[in-house]
Formats: C-alpha cells, sequence, structure tokens
C-alpha cells in the first residue's frame, strides 16, 4: 500500500503510551505526530519493574539491548510489617524459564528517555494544549491554546487520567446523550502516593542490602499507622521509593480542589508533598538498618518527589467516530499493582497492530470497527488490571482480611504460586507488522487478535502470502 493512503494519527500526550505508540508507528510506517500540552515532559515516579510482558516488543523495536543496560535484574520480593520484620519472600527466579525473560527493575525517567529516542524531535509538538475536537469531511481536527490547528484521518488520546482528548469526546456523546452514567462520574481514589528516586548512594556505606546484583524489592506494611511503603534499588546505585497512604474515605479530584480552597498550605504541590514527608519520615526501612524513610528523603532531590492522586477506574466508552482513547484516558490503575505503564503500552501497541491492518483509504466505518475490536481486546485485560488492583488494596488492609491474605501467599505451596505465575506471564504481545520473536520459555504466549490480523496484512504486504 502506498505510504500517501496509510491515514494519518494525532496523538495527544507524550507520556510512555503515547511514545510507544509513536515508536510502533514509526516502524510500520504509518504518519503520525505527537502533541504535548507541556513544554516538556518531566517524567516524575520511582521505577517500574518489566519483564516478558514487554520484552519481545522491545526486542522488536530494537531497545531490548539498551534496556537491559538500564535495568536490574529482580529476583524476589520480601514483605513485611513495619518493626516486626520479613513476613513473606516472594521468589520470580522461575519466570525465566517460564516465559524465557527475567523480571527487572528500571528508573521510570529512564524508560521514558528510551522511548523518546525511537521518535524523531520533528514529530514531537510540545506546547499544545488541546482546546478544540472536531470530526467531519472524513477528517479529525485539533485546534490548540496557540490557535494551531491539525488535521488528520485518526486521533489518538494518550493524554492521562484527565484526558482533555475525552473531556472532548465525552462532551458531545453526552450532549447526543450516548454517553453511559458511569463515565460522567468523576474519578474516584482512596489512596495518595508519595513517590521519588534517590541521588546516587554508596551502598557500601549506606544499604550493603542492595549490593546483591539480583536486586529486591522491600515492600512494608503499615501496623499502626495507614502507610504502605516500597523501596528497591536500580543498576545505577540509587533507590527509588513508594509511600501510598490509604485513606479512611474515598474522594475525588473535584472534592478535594474544594476542600484545598477551604484550607491553607494545601495543594497538589512541594507544599502537599513536604506534609507528606514530615508526616512519615518515622516509617522504619526494613533492611537491617536503623534508618528511616527520613534518611531516604534526605538523599532524594526535592524535585525528584511528587505527591499523587491514586485514581482507579475504567471507563466504558473508549471510542467514537474517529477519536480512541489509550492508557490512563480510558483505564486509570493504581500503580502498586505493577500494572499502569504496561497496560498503556499493551494498549498502544493494539492500536497500532489494527491501524496498519486498516485498508488503503479508509472509511470511519472501517476505523470504527478497528476501535471495536482494539477495545474488545484490551478493556477485559484493562478490568482484569483493576480487579488485581483491588485485590492488593485487600491485601494491604491491616485488618482481618489482610491477616489472611498474608497467611495465605505465606503458606502457598510451590506447585500453586508455580501456577500463578505461569498464567501471569502467558501476556507477551508482540507487533503483527515487524519480524516475529520466537517464544524463548517453556509456556507458550497467548496470540491476540490484533497481532494476527496485522500479522497477516504485514506477510501479505510483503508477499509471503497471496492475496
Amino acid at each position: 500500500m502506498a505510504t500517501d493512503t496509510r491515514p494519518k494519527v494525532l496523538i495527544v500526550g507524550a507520556g510512555l503510551g503515547g511514545l510507544m505508540l509513536g515508536a510502533l508507528l514509526e516502524k510500520a510506517g504509518v504518519p503520525y505526530a505527537i502533541f504535548e500540552r507541556t513544554s516538556v515532559v518531566k517524567p516524575l515516579g520511582s521505577a517500574l519493574s518489566l519483564g516478558s510482558n514487554v520484552l519481545p516488543l522491545f526486542t522488536q523495536l530494537g531497545i531490548f539491548d539498551d534496556f537491559m543496560t538500564l535495568g536490574k535484574n529482580v529476583t524476589h520480593c520480601t514483605i513485611s510489617r513495619e518493626n516486626k520484620g520479613p513476613l513473606v519472600t516472594l521468589d520470580f527466579l522461575v519466570t525465566e524459564e517460564l516465559s524465557g525473560y527475567s523480571q527487572y527493575v528500571i528508573a521510570r525517567p529512564l524508560l521514558y528517555d528510551l522511548l523518546l529516542k525511537q521518535v524523531p524531535p520533528h514529530k514531537i509538538h510540545f506546547n499544545k494544549r488541546i482546546l478544540k475536537i472536531k470530526e467531519g469531511d472524513n477528517k479529525v481536527t485539533i485546534q490548540a491554546a496557540d490557535n494551531t490547528v491539525h488535521e488528520g484521518d485518526i486521533l489518538v488520546g494518550a493524554d492521562g487520567a484527565y484526558s482533555a482528548v475525552r473531556q472532548r469526546l465525552y462532551e458531545q456523546l453526552k450532549m447526543d446523550g450516548k454517553l453511559p452514567k458511569s463515565d460522567q462520574e468523576d474519578l474516584p481514589f482512596s489512596c495518595t502516593c508519595l513517590v521519588g528516586q534517590t541521588k546516587r548512594i554508596d551502598f557500601e556505606q549506606v544499604f550493603p542490602e542492595f549490593k546483591d546484583p539480583g536486586s529486591t524489592f522491600y515492600n512494608t506494611l503499615g501496623d499502626s499507622s495507614p502507610f504502605t511503603y516500597v523501596v528497591f534499588s536500580t543498576a545505577q546505585e540509587t533507590v527509588t521509593w513508594m509511600v501510598i497512604h490509604h485513606l479512611d474515605r474515598i474522594s475525588s479530584k473535584t472534592a478535594e480542589e474544594h476542600r484545598f480552597k477551604e484550607s491553607e498550605n494545601s495543594e497538589w504541590g512541594p507544599l502537599a508533598a513536604q506534609a507528606m514527608c514530615d508526616e512519615t519520615r518515622h516509617l522504619p526501612l526494613p533492611i537491617g538498618t536503623t534508618m528511616t524513610m527520613g534518611d531516604i528523603y534526605e538523599l532524594t532531590p526535592k524535585e525528584q518527589i511528587s505527591k499523587v492522586m491514586l485514581e482507579e477506574k475504567v471507563f466504558k466508552t473508549w471510542y467514537s467516530g474517529r477519536t480512541v482513547l489509550v492508557g490512563d484516558a480510558c483505564h486509570k490503575l493504581d500503580p502498586a499493582g505493577g500494572h499502569g505503564a504496561v497496560t498503556s503500552m499493551h494498549d498502544a501497541l493494539a492500536i497500532a497492530n489494527v491501524i496498519y491492518a486498516l485498508p488503503s483509504n479508509p472509511t470511519t466505518k472501517d476505523i470504527e470497527q478497528a476501535f471495536a475490536d482494539y477495545q474488545a481486546e484490551r478493556r477485559p485485560a484493562a478490568v482484569d488490571a483493576f480487579k488485581n488492583s483491588q485485590a492488593m488494596a485487600k491485601f494491604m488492609n491491616r485488618g482481618f482480611i489482610g491477616a489472611i491474605a498474608l497467611f495465605v501467599m505465606k503458606h502457598v505451596p510451590r506447585w500453586l504460586w508455580r501456577i500463578f505465575l505461569t498464567a501471569s506471564i502467558r501476556t507477551r504481545p508482540q507487533a503483527g507488522f515487524l519480524p516475529e520473536v520466537e517464544n524463548k520459555g517453556s509456556v507458550l504466549a497467548n496470540v491476540s487478535s490484533s497481532t494476527e490480523k496485522s500479522r497477516t496484512i504485514y506477510l501479505q504486504r510483503n508477499g509471503a502470502v497471496s492475496l
């Protein structure tokens, strides 16, 4: 198919999902442009744990080796109770035998920069806050706050939990009476989170536990306090960390903004982050030292500390016409479950697959069918991740339910743990339009419908299958 017959894709949002989609479309030869509302993306946060769920895709993109130089192998996760020592140690060594890949920790900013390098700089446009969206004449146009107008065939909202694309899309659907009631409700959250990453540390002197080449997650459950906190090391000899505050109520951004207006010195910014640091600096570290989270905070540059809300919701409406949503824009997941970033990248992959498989000069009907296929494939996975996150919340509960969950986890037989890990590593999706990466482990990966469809088209276009 000639290049000029492929749909031009407008991607709003230069987060992990938007960059992954851009990197994939670059490989597919599909024209695209990325629009980011800020002047520069500052990837705050701590780190991500990635393994077989994305590493075959990284191999296809040609970034596997670079990732391996940045990531640190994770072999165990230790769960402790505050001031009471280790309760459970989970072993992830078997994942390499099952999937062919180990598990790795990578600092979020480093992963972001790795994906950013896959997108030519001239295809990312900063300071583009989107105000208007319009569909017509088989095209979609967006207007930015600087009054520039951009036209394409497909619009992808990858602009986060408070997506401008979703808001504009939902406004029109609501006017037309087509927006489900649940999609009109605020994003709820019952946790807030403090995250950061220290400067480089001499582990020999400060944290000898982290000298082990197999990095370990240390997850501590609060005993008399409503906090759960995690510390783990990176290949760059930094400590990344996260402190979760489990609230006694369900709130929303709207409710919090109203509450902040009625109080002093309360905001989602440096003051709020510092206040939470002060509140939690006494929490003891679980790694055999007398140090506390306060010592970790002192080793962390202030610009690397942020406080965020941990919203959780899976929306029902993911697309309409030529507009589609990916990542946090259509499903916001608690990062404590470890699914948010991976789910966003998997969304981007599925969208890239269905766009690649579109016919020449696709109609709006063709595009809507592709989006329907995308939602049918990805929404069940997002719902499952949401349910897993809810189960994790129960596990972190300090009451009776949490105690039962800990008991079960501590006494789970090895064969049952292996079954759990086997189920977790079956999802290893690939781009159907790139050379296939052979299965490396003893457990075959599930093949998604979008991958199969795009691979069929890829083989046809390359003369391997007759039309």
